[in-house]
């Protein structure tokens, strides 16, 4: 009989933000693959970190996982492990990033599936469907996400909060409305089971979620029909993940982890976000005691990229001799671009630079705080230069922390928060910097 894997492909690392002691992988060759496949968590993530990116990348770089993905489980299936993948496309709850690109390329290399399913809730965000309509809880309104900051992306952004509309959308005409398939909150919590059997020919569906116990619900009747042989596809936020997964609860609680801080000491906190919540966030945290702000002026970038660098280090360096954590962050106004190609490549220019200061960070430093998703894979994957690491829980919700290795180089240990960029209120990252370091917020 054959075993089930939870395998998610993240285009940034912010999935696992409903889950814990599961492997988050930079790399995607099949030996890594392998090992993956083969770790005792149901699950595992494959940080593509391709929302940074143009879709032309974004699929070349799936395309690649799932060949390498197909070849790891081909090898284990000669040696009698034969693996059931649950395979989703993770991304994010405010419904930007390359749908139907990334969907596409799996289906044709790891398919054919019965369906594909839109489950883009993610509650511990606010993020909710009803009537098929995506909604974003902003300060106690229910507010339907094409009315949103999210929707005027200048890379990804949408027109519709109708998930059928913005499928529609999003595939120019070649899933028509009327043929997406609802799940509306009354089918969620009913008997599914039939219809599931029913879908094939890799059919559309959106599902509604206004609570955990919804997507509860709805997968234990996804794992039913996929034991009589259905192939579904995910594209979804992270909630969906918890509903899969069935983990327990996390081994060390939210408000322990400083636990994991090394030696006392203090640390360093990265912001790449330009969301108007980080922002909020990011003045919050300016306000707590013992932060040293430092500001990233990005219209210096390239031309005086060796000069900044060494400035900030030097800044860095000075505040955590005297106990201070540094807090870097990117001018905050962000830069108009006449396409979206440019657009990217600056900010792939930015970011280069802020995993150089990263590399160049105190040794001692205590922990780190990432704030935003790309900035988070780019520090995990180039700033730390990690294989893999492991999430040990979530210090907030929704926002998780893993850890370096005990080998690494440069940082053994050391706590790494992957705070997304549009979670939590004004104070979430103070909070999440007071439970580290004491402070009360």
């Amino acid at each position: 009989m054959a075993e089930t894997k939870i395998i998610v492909l993240d285009d940034d690392p912010t999935g696992s933000q409903t889950v814990h002691s599961c492997l988050l992988l930079t790399r995607w060759d099949k030996e890594i693959l392998r090992e993956a496949i083969l770790d005792a968590s149901p699950l595992f993530f494959v940080l593509t970190n391709t929302r940074g990116m143009g879709a032309t990348s974004a699929a070349e770089i799936t395309r690649v996982v799932c060949r390498n993905l197909k070849l790891a489980l081909a090898e284990l299936k000669k040696i009698g492990r034969d693996i059931n993948p649950i395979l989703v496309s993770r991304s994010d709850s405010t419904l930007r990033g390359h749908y139907p690109v990334e969907t596409d390329v799996i289906a044709e290399e790891l398919g054919p599936f019965d369906a594909h399913f839109l489950v883009p809730a993610f509650f511990e965000g606010g993020r909710f469907t009803r009537d098929s309509i995506h909604y974003l809880l902003i300060n106690g309104t229910e507010t339907p996400v094409h009315e949103t900051e999210f929707a005027r992306d200048s890379v990804f952004g949408y027109h519709h909060s109708y998930l059928p509309e913005y499928v529609e959308e999003k595939t120019r005409g070649r899933i028509q409305q009327f043929q997406v398939e609802r799940f509306v909150l009354d089918d969620v919590r009913g008997d599914n089971l039939p219809r599931l059997i029913k879908l094939h020919d890799n059919a559309c569906a959106v599902v509604d979620a206004e609570k955990q116990s919804d997507l509860n619900h709805f997968a234990e009747q996804l794992r039913v029909a996929a034991s009589q042989g259905k192939r579904f596809l995910f594209r979804s936020a992270a909630s969906l993940l918890t509903a899969l997964a069935r983990l327990p609860v996390q081994p060390i609680a939210p408000q322990d982890m400083a636990r994991y801080v090394r030696n006392g000491k203090p640390g360093a906190v990265i912001v790449g976000s330009h969301v108007k919540k980080t922002t909020s966030q990011l003045e919050s945290l300016l306000k707590m005691p013992g932060v040293t702000a430092i500001e990233v002026e990005v219209n210096k970038l390239p031309e005086h990229s060796q000069e900044l660098l060494e400035d900030i280090l030097r800044q860095c360096a000075q505040a955590h001799e005297a106990g201070k954590t540094p807090v870097v962050f990117t001018s905050r106004q962000e830069k108009i671009f006449s396409d979206q190609a440019t657009r990217l490549a600056f900010g792939e220019s930015v970011s280069a630079f802020l995993m150089d200061i990263v590399r160049g960070l105190p040794k001692t430093l205590g922990f780190l705080i990432s704030k935003g998703g790309i900035t988070s894979n780019d520090i995990l994957s180039s700033g730390l230069e990690l294989r893999s690491s492991r999430v040990v829980g979530q210090i907030l919700p929704g926002c998780s922390v893993v850890c370096c290795p005990t080998d690494h180089v440069r940082y053994p240990n050391l706590p790494v928060v992957i705070f997304p960029g549009n979670v939590g209120d004004d104070l979430a990252l103070a909070r999440v910097y007071g439970i580290l370091t004491g402070f009360d917020v």
